[in-house]
Parts: C-alpha cells; structure tokens; sequence
C-alpha cells in the first residue's frame, strides 16, 4: 500500500502534541505506543499497565546516502521538544543521537501514521503502524503484534541508498530501571538470531521459568527477502560501549555486523546490566522516482497472568500465588510464531482491517463521532481488557497507570460500553455467562464484580441496581446479535431470578416504582423513587417480555410487559418535574449524596438502552425528549473554568463539558452525590447517542464535538479518554453514535435487518450485525449493502430513508457471505 495514500485530513498533529500515544496491539494483548515524534513509548507488554515505560534504545533508524556525498543518519524520530524531561539526559535514553526536524502523524485509528519532515532528508518517508482490527473476529483482533511499515521515496534526480534499521532491547522480565536508569531485570535475558518461516530477525528471550508472570519472549523480524543485516546483541558494558559501536556500525554503511563478543569486560560484574539490545537493518538501493516498503513485525507473548485481579477493591486473591493463560497464548508458542503467522497471514489481516478503517473513516457519518467511535475503540485493546484461556472475557474498569483500575468487569460501568457488542459479540456473550451463571445467587442477588474468572470466591457486596437490570437488557442484545436460543435458554432462568429480585428487593410496597436502596455507578446508594434506576427497571422488563414471549412463556412476557407499562406510568406521574425527572426523596430525608429536584445527565440511560435495542419509548416520548433536551441544556458547560468542582477533573480551564448533574432551579443538596460536579466522556456519549434518538442532532453533536475537543492532542491524548484510569471502559459507549445515527436494528434470531438513518442526504456508514459486517450506502432512492465480513444470515432487510414515514422491505432468499453485494430501490416519499 502506498506510503500515507489512507491519511485524511481528519486530524494531522505536529511532533509539538505530547500526549499523543496510539497504542498497537490486540484484544488481551498489551501494547506499546506510537507517540507524535514516530516514537515508541508506554511499553505495556506483561500483562500490566505502565504508561512512562521505556526500553532504551528501542527505536528506528535512518541512513541514506547519495553518490559520492556523506552518509545522512538519524534517529527515525523528530527532534524532542521543550520543556525537557530530566529522563532525557541519561545516556540510555539515546537523546544524543541526531534526529528529524519534524513529523506529521496521522491518526484514525485502527491505523496510524507518521511523516517525516527534514530538508536534509533525500527520500520521503511516511510510517504506517497498526495491529490487525477484523470485527467479530476476536482472535485475528487479538494478536500481540505491531506492524511498522516506513515507506521511502526516492525524490533525488540519482539513486539512493538507503537503510532503515529496527532496535530493540529485550522487554522480558523488564521490572524497572537503576539509579543510571538502565533497565532491570527478573531474569537473565539473552537475544538469538533467527531465520526461518519466511522471516529475519531477532528472538528475545529470558532464564525465568515457564510459570513465571513475567515470562515471555518478544520478536522483531522482517519478511524482506533484499539485504537484511542484523546485530543480534549488542556489546554489553557498564558504560555506552553498545550503542556506540551500533551507531558507528549503522552510519559507516547502513549494514550491521555481528558482534563476536558480548561483553567488554574481563569478567562480568553484578554491576554490569542485564540489559540487551539488538538490532536489524534493511537496506536498499532506491532509483530517482521508486519506492520501497520498509517493514518490520514487532511481536510478544506473555502467557501468563496471576490468578487473581490483586486490584485496588481487594476482591478476594485466594489464587494469586498461581498463574492462569491468555487466549492468545493457546494459539502461540512464542513470540516467533506470532511474527511468522502474521507475516503468512498478512495479506488477508491488512485488507480486513483497511476495510474496517474504511468503511468507519469514509462513511458520511459526523467527523466528530467517526473521531469519537474509533478512537475510543483503543479501549478494547488495551490493558483495561482481557481475554483468558478459553475465550473468557474479564476486564477492569479502566487502567491506572502501573495497575487496573477497579476490577471485576464491572456491570454498571459496562453497561454504558456499546462497541464489544456489536464489533466482538462473543466477549460480551463470555461476560454475560460469567455474569448470570456464576455471579448471580440462588436469591436473585448479582455481584457486580466477577471474581469467579479467576476462580476466587465471589465478592460478597450489595447488589448494583443499574448493573444487574442492564445486564438483563444487554442479554437480549445479545440474543438479538446472533448469541442462539440455546445461549438464551441456558441463561434465562438466571436472568428471572435477577428480575424477581429487583422487583422484591427494591420496589417491597409493590407499586413497581422502586424506593429502596438502591447502589450504583456513583458508588453511592441512591434512597427514594429515581429514574435512573426506574428507567433501567422498564427497559429490563421489556427486553424480559420479549425474551419470554419468545422462549413461549405467554404468561410471563404478558406480565412483564404490563409491569413495564403500569410502573413507567406511575414514575412519569410522580418524577417528572414538566421539564425533566427528578428523584423523590423519602420524607424527612436525611441521606447523604442524593440528587433531589437535579437534572442528572443519565436520569434515562435506561431509555437510552431501549431504543439501542428496539424496545422503543418506554415513557411519554414528549417527556423523554424534553428530559434529555434539559439535560443538554441545563448541564453542558461552554467552558468549565467557572464551574465550581471539588471532585476529580477530567476537564479544566476552558475545556467544556457536560457535568453529571446541575440544579437549574435550586434545591443542590449540602451534600449532592459523590462525582456529580464531574465531565465523564462516557455519559456525554450517552447522552449524545439519546439525543439522536430523539431527533436533537444539532445538539448531540455538540456534546461530541466538546469531549473530542478535549482530546485534540494537544490537552490530552486523543485515544485515551481516563474517568478513574485510562482507557476508560464507560467511554465505549461512543459507539451507540453509530448504531443511532444510521438507525441500525438487528435481529440475528429472526432474520432481521433494519437502517434508518438520522441524517439527511446521501447515507454511507459501516454497520456490523452479530453475524456479519460490513458498508450499508443509501443514495439516489438505492440501498447498497456490502458484507465485508462473516455471514449475513437476514432474510429481511428493511430501509426507512431520511424523512420517510415507513420502510421498505427487501426478502432475501439465502445468507450472503463475505464479498456479496444486496442492491434494492428505496425511494424517498
């Protein structure tokens, strides 16, 4: 692929944007990070957070040289800017070495790129990396590889030569660093030269035993067939002996030698570090005009984790002392054959994952949510999720940055987190049977930490209302998206006892308004009638119905659903204020944070989970709509600086922000709820997708525009939006902006397809539907979808186009598979 020819203009930041760092690698992975100099950073290998980890010296290099003229030999890096890191004095930190003027990186994730700018610089370089991203394909999403493709034109009227050489120092067993700030080490690590499978390069390896969580090895390698050199170790000192004798090596004629000796030293010494570093160079001859891929695999595997979370909640770590697998681990050996798989699959992992890029980036959506839907995809693959053996799913609910952050999988939290559903379906299919069968009690109760996945005794806590009735809902989204009727049947008498438990537990007067207490998201107990918790109660109740009427339990579906009807009409009566739904206190109250007579930005996250999964308005829709526009209105801040917030900030000075709760009309508790003065990216995103649904897009732009705003490189770094931890799970609901705003409705049990899009004009957007994905394009009265992956098992697929009052139905008479194309007319009324 040509060098940059993906790159838009979408968002294109200078080597000045020092929060940037794109992480590259797989679902359950790790990852290390590309920043906006071309460098790489955050080196997250090992199972572990651990943003501001190095390995020294581990980077590109450049030589290119013209005729007669002298060689030109950089760091494959733009020069760091001011203000300094103290770091960046210390020998090993290879800042010595000359570097680039600048760069432009370009990023749209699941792609990132960088262009190196320098006048001195004969040949044009632009760096493609990515990790392959195939939707519904977890496996082929969740390989530990980053791939680094530089390509190099020749812009000079005579050839040129040119090197471009890889380094890596060996990251296994890698716990710290020394007070000369060389690395240190678990271990003895050692490095061996490989070829074989198609490949060149590097293995790196360690003494530690198999068990060890630390244990691993890393590979760097390439499928170049030209002139490959490699120094697999360099020369170990106690002083800058190695680095020397690269850089001397590199610059005299762009080949590396072997070294023959591996330490300068009569003996080694304790003193001497365990480090070790080795490097592989391509080179080639460029003709005025030709171009080159320069392409590097850099692959790791790390199969062991500890058996336990050994988080900050202290769930029970009866099992840390043992180690359980990554999936990923069950499909590898080692490192090499992660670099050679990839390199034999490369082809096919490439297309798909461009076309994903593709059908997302090119799509007519918004630039906002394409900004928002992609870059928060980086969650998903980062240290925040996990995949062990068996495919089981357990993530934290985001990461700090050298731990998880708040264990278990958390249902509240991940109830907002719309992507893993509809682009991965079997993680959250895996989260649910770890949900209902091994976390939900013989009474009904549901732990909203898991801690079964790893085999340690269940968190013994009151039940989450939010969670455990979103958990019912997300069982019917499941279902819909393609989980089978024996998923179903299997989980459904769990799921009944999770819904008679609510209904006993927290409505005890029978009025099906509940008023007990009742915990949730905010980590707090809310007392009295809420709608929050009302709202997530009808939605479960219709998504029971539904299920139940299925399962051909007419009784039961007809009791749910007129519960659902009976109780959201009594909470309409009683909490909405004639602009927006207010919590009714118990009389007397003397309960700390509360909210009151205050206009809660999720007040209707129940709602919003209705209409994701086609149940519809569950309250009058003229009250739904008001409340959100109140919300909109009330609780979006232009500018936060004159927002009074002694809570935690995730927006300062003049950033904007929609804060989770305002009291437009007085009555703020001395005491309101715990985080309601804050900005969380993953409500905004709520709130925006509820707004589509409601027909306010001006509006739920607005707020989209504002939390990316945040995130331009610059204040923050774009693929990472933190709430407690980076990589913030609840920030995942940014992808519910593109289930709303092309109106997708699937059900996969049915053989049902359905588009509606929100926006007006020529529509073209990505959709994935359980069983299969790919593009959906209406135009000129013609719908034109594309299955890019999987089976698309619908036989009926129906189209509303913008401003039309009904649909059209398009039957279809056998699954369409991978490269079909379905073409009906859809005209406009």
């Amino acid at each position: 692929m040509n060098g940059g020819a993906w790159a838009t203009r979408r968002r294109v930041l200078d080597a000045a944007a020092r929060p940037v760092a794109f992480p590259l690698g797989g679902i359950g992975t790790g990852n290390v990070s590309l920043g906006a100099r071309g460098e790489l950073r955050d080196w997250e290998l090992a199972n572990r957070p651990d943003k501001g980890a190095s390995l020294p010296y581990s980077c590109f290099s450049i030589r290119t040289q013209t005729g007669g003229e002298p060689a030109f030999t950089r760091v494959l890096e733009a020069m760091p800017r001011p203000p300094f890191d103290d770091d960046q004095g210390h020998a090993v930190s290879g800042f010595g070495l000359p570097r680039l003027r600048d760069t432009r990186f370009h990023g749209e994730y699941p792609v990132a790129g960088v262009e190196f700018l320098d006048e001195r610089l004969p040949v044009s370089v632009f760096l493609t990396a990515f990790t392959p991203f195939v939707p519904l394909d977890v496996a082929g999403s969740g390989i530990p590889v980053a791939v680094f493709r530089y390509s190099v034109r020749n812009d000079a009227p005579v050839p040129v030569d040119v090197s471009i050489a890889g380094t890596l120092t060996n990251p296994v067993g890698h716990v710290g660093r020394d007070l000369l700030h060389f690395p240190t080490f678990e271990g003895t690590p050692f490095n061996e030269a490989r070829r074989g499978d198609g490949l060149t390069g590097i293995r790196f390896g360690s003494d530690l035993a198999g068990e060890s969580p630390l244990a691993g090895s890393a590979a760097l390698a390439t499928t170049d067939d030209g002139d490959v050199t490699l120094t697999h170790q360099w020369v170990t000192s106690a002083w800058q002996d190695g680095i020397q004798r690269f850089w001397d090596d590199f610059r005299d004629d762009g080949r590396l030698e072997p070294e023959t000796r591996f330490t300068l030293d009569d003996e080694v010494h304790d003193w001497i570090p365990r480090s070790r570093t080795g490097s592989l160079a391509i080179s080639r001859t460029l003709a005025p005009g030709e171009e080159h891929d320069f392409e590097f695999l850099l692959a790791w595997h790390f199969p062991n984790r500890p058996r336990a979370w050994q988080g900050n909640i202290r769930l029970d770590d009866t099992h840390a002392h043992e180690v359980v697998r990554n999936d990923y681990a069950s499909r590898y050996d080692d490192a090499w054959a992660v670099a050679a798989d990839v390199a034999g699959r490369l082809p096919e992992l490439e297309a798909a994952t461009f076309a994903f890029h593709d059908a997302l980036h090119r799509s007519t959506l918004p630039d906002e949510v394409i900004d928002a839907a992609s870059a928060t995809l980086v969650a998903l693959r980062s240290t925040t999720c996990m995949v062990l053996e068996g495919g089981v799913f357990a993530a934290w609910e985001g990461s700090f940055d050298h731990a998880g952050s708040c264990e278990g999988t958390c249902t509240h939290v991940w109830n907002y987190a719309q992507a893993a559903a509809w682009l991965f379906p079997s993680l959250e299919r895996s989260a649910r049977r770890t949900e209902f069968l091994h976390e939900t009690r013989d009474d009904g109760r549901m732990n909203f930490r898991t801690n079964s996945v790893f085999g340690n005794e269940s968190w013994d806590f009151r039940p989450a209302v939010d969670g455990q009735l979103g958990t019912i809902v997300r069982l019917y989204r499941e279902w819909q998206l393609g989980a089978g009727d024996d998923f179903l049947r299997e989980l459904w008498p769990h799921a009944v006892r999770a819904l008679e438990y609510a209904l006993r537990e927290w409505d005890h007067d029978g009025d099906l308004v509940l008023e007990q207490v009742q915990h949730n998201t905010y980590d707090i107990e809310f007392h009295g009638a809420n709608p929050l918790s009302g709202s997530m109660l009808y939605a479960a109740l219709r998504a029971a119905a539904a299920l139940a009427d299925h399962l051909g339990d007419e009784a039961s579906a007809r009791r749910y659903a007129d519960a659902a009807t009976t109780g959201a009409a009594r909470m309409d009566e009683l909490l909405f204020n004639g602009e927006y739904y207010v919590q009714r206190l118990p009389p007397r109250d003397e309960h700390r944070y509360q909210f009151g007579d205050g206009c809660l930005s999720d007040q209707l996250f129940g709602q919003t989970l209705a209409h994701l999964t086609g149940l519809g308005h569950l309250f009058p829709p003229e009250h739904v709509r008001s409340a959100v526009a109140a919300v909109h209105r009330h609780n979006l801040l232009e500018r936060v600086a004159d927002h009074d917030n002694v809570q935690r900030s995730y927006a300062l000075a003049d950033d904007g922000g929609l804060v989770l709760c305002s009291w437009p009309h007085g009555g703020r508790p001395a005491l309101p709820f715990v985080y309601s003065d804050e900005v969380w990216a993953g409500i905004e995103y709520q709130v925006a997708t509820h707004l589509v649904y409601e027909g306010l897009i001006d509006e739920a732009l607005e707020i989209v525009r504002t939390v990316r705003a945040r995130h331009d490189g610059v204040r923050r770094n774009p693929w990472n939006e933190a709430e407690c931890g980076n990589h913030y799970a609840r920030s995942l609901a940014a992808w519910g902006l593109v289930v709303a705003l092309s109106g997708a409705q699937a059900n996969d049990s049915r053989g049902e397809l359905a588009f509606a899009p929100a926006l007006p004009g020529d529509f073209a957007s990505v959709f994935s539907a359980g069983t299969a994905w790919g593009t959906v394009r209406i135009a000129s009265g013609t719908t034109e979808i594309r299955v890019l992956g999987g089976r698309l098992d619908a036989s009926t697929i129906s189209v509303r186009p913008f401003g039309a009052s009904t649909a059209i139905t398009f039957q279809l008479s056998e699954p369409t598979s991978t490269g079909g194309v379905i073409r009906f007319r859809t005209e406009n009324e």
